[in-house]
C-alpha cells in the first residue's frame, strides 16, 4: 500500500477518535514490519489473528511475531 493511501486511509477513518486512531497506528505498525521481513501483511494476519482468536499462549508471543512467520 503506497505510503498516500496509508495516510489517507488513515485520516479518513479514524479521524477525531484516538481510540481509533490508536488502533491504526498498531495496524500499521505491524503492515510495516511485515514489509520490513519481506512477510505479505495479508497472509501474515490471515494467519496470526485466528491464532490468537483460539487462544494462542501469550507465553509464546513470540512465535507470532512477523519475522518468526513462515509460510
Amino acid at each position: 500500500m503506497a505510503r498516500r493511501t496509508i495516510d489517507m486511509l488513515r485520516r479518513n477513518i479514524f479521524a477525531g477518535h484516538d481510540a481509533g486512531a490508536e488502533n491504526w497506528s498498531i495496524i500499521a505498525s505491524l503492515i510495516e514490519t511485515c514489509k520490513l521481513n519481506s512477510v505479505d501483511p495479508f497472509a501474515y494476519m490471515t494467519a496470526t489473528l485466528p491464532a490468537i482468536v483460539n487462544g494462542h499462549k501469550q507465553a509464546q508471543v513470540i512465535e507470532l511475531l512477523p519475522w518468526n512467520y513462515s509460510r
